[in-house]
């Protein structure tokens, strides 16, 4: 299971104004109650100390992240309290709030934990995906089997609901994406997606192009790509139309299910993370999944452009020149730079076919934004500046940060081809700026309309279990996207 089961209790005794069912214990079943506390509050909870005296004997300053464990009688045995901090009360604050009290309970049965004031959907957002696993064989620890939310009030309910939706489509993506590829072929991440649209109870469509019909209709650069592969490359659209819908909005991932860097061969520990290379397309896949149980007002389009990047007799070589969707030209100098040839005919396709009112692409792109942005950061490159801005508050609202990144004019000559419209990288050093060239590449192909690129490299796979994050991929983009789209 990816991430805890949860309920919603109407509170404990210990809480003012909360009840649970006579006889049971205000611990939970597996003795362990998280109760919320912050630097000029004190919890109001049953201890055998001053609760005041217990947070100054542990000098504990109610930082998010922070918890005090307390030892308590529970019947006839010994449970625990766990007094968790909530910063400034934020709902970056109490995301990782929600982690941190909640990773307390691994290896337990349960754990109950008492909501705090503020934004009750990121506080459970963190809670649920601190839990989240995925393992093939046998589990060297277990999260705790379920989560007990303790709160009453107005809206609390919904709240909660929300987060655990959010949750879910979160830890969707990071099953796709952390899924091996001796399984995860393009057909296998197109069957995914249909079952999640399926699991949407009607509200959202799909279509599916296999091999043959991408060749009749002209998709070069998924072929291109895919063509090396015994697997073969698939285009999958999801659809979400609302009654009353009066935006249009096509969001692009890139599905490239590994990636060998073709006869461009990457080099050995670059190729041991390639599995996650379709994290964008986990992404949209997972987001436009959750759309409807969030009751989102907005038409959204999903392109899933799916490959394996191999390398073989049948795989694209250097200086080979490809025609992509829509008849631009483009020459193939690095087959390692695959992830803009398949997101390119989506792009094309997506302005010649849907007439979207904005494009958002997500991929992890470019080696060169981690040396950027790091690990925290994501990139967005934008040719129109109210998108930009949409998406880079969304990003502060989920702690899913953006950095616009600039899209350079002086640049384009990089992408001058002697043969071809297009190359699909420089030929030689001189503007050397790799991120922002290959945003200029998938601008080509966007029409003009108002879009944007999220390049997710550096973001999409965490290297340790920390906060809300577990070590494999992260599921980025998921969070800002449902509340970008949400908020439309």
């Amino acid at each position: 299971m990816p991430i805890s089961p949860y309920t919603l209790l109407t509170g404990v005794p210990s809480v003012p104004g909360a009840s649970v069912p006579a006889g049971e214990s205000p611990l939970g079943e597996a003795g362990l109650l998280a109760v919320p506390f912050s630097a000029d509050h004190a919890p109001d909870v049953e201890l055998p100390l001053p609760a005041e005296a217990l947070l100054a004997h542990y000098e504990a300053k109610g930082e998010a992240g922070e918890v005090v464990e307390v030892p308590v009688a529970d019947g006839d045995g010994v449970g625990r309290v766990l007094l968790y901090g909530v910063g400034d009360g934020s709902a970056g604050a109490l995301r990782k709030a929600g982690a941190a009290a909640v990773r307390r309970g691994r290896g337990r049965s349960s754990v109950r934990v008492v909501l705090p004031e503020g934004p009750v959907a990121a506080f459970v957002e963190g809670a649920l995906l601190a839990t989240y696993t995925f393992r093939i064989g046998e589990p060297k620890s277990t999260p705790a089997a379920l989560v007990e939310f303790v709160g009453a009030g107005e809206g609390v309910e919904a709240e909660v609901t929300r987060g655990a939706v959010v949750a879910e489509a979160v830890s969707f993506a990071r099953d796709l994406a952390n899924t091996p590829s001796s399984i995860k072929t393009p057909q296998w991440l197109a069957e995914r997606a249909a079952e999640r649209a399926e699991a949407a109870g009607g509200a959202v469509g799909v279509r599916v192009w296999d091999e043959h019909a991408l060749r009749e209709e002209g998709f070069g650069g998924i072929l291109a790509v895919g063509q090396g592969s015994v697997s073969p490359p698939r285009l999958v659209q999801l659809s979400y139309a609302p009654e009353g819908a009066t935006r249009h909005v096509v969001l692009v991932g890139k599905g490239i299910t590994f990636d060998t860097g073709g006869l461009s061969l990457k080099p050995t520990d670059n190729m041991k993370f390639m599995k996650t290379d379709m994290a964008g397309a986990a992404t949209v896949i997972a987001a436009v999944g959750a759309l409807a149980t969030l009751g989102a007002q907005v038409r959204v389009t999903a392109l899933v452009a799916a490959a394996e990047n191999a390398f073989s007799g049948t795989a694209q070589r250097p200086s080979d020149v490809i025609t992509q969707y829509g008849g631009r030209t483009v020459e193939v100098l690095n087959t390692d730079a695959e992830g803009r040839l398949v997101m390119a005919d989506a792009l094309a396709y997506a302005d010649a076919e849907l007439d979207p009112d904005a494009m958002v692409d997500v991929a992890t792109l470019t080696g060169a934004i981690s040396v950027a942005l790091g690990k925290d950061v994501g990139a967005v490159f934008a040719s129109d500046d109210a998108l930009a801005a949409e998406l880079t508050e969304a990003g502060t609202q989920t702690g899913e940060r953006l950095w616009r990144m600039p899209l350079i004019e002086d640049y384009l000559p990089a992408l001058d081809s002697d043969v071809a419209d297009l190359a699909n990288i420089e030929a030689g050093s001189t503007y050397g700026a790799g991120s922002i060239t290959a945003a200029l590449f998938l601008r080509e192909f966007t029409g003009g309309r108002p879009w944007a690129h999220l390049d997710i490299a550096g973001v999409g796979r965490s290297t340790a279990d920390e906060g809300h994050l577990s070590k494999g991929a992260t599921g980025y983009g998921v969070r800002l996207l449902l509340d970008w789209l949400t908020r439309a």
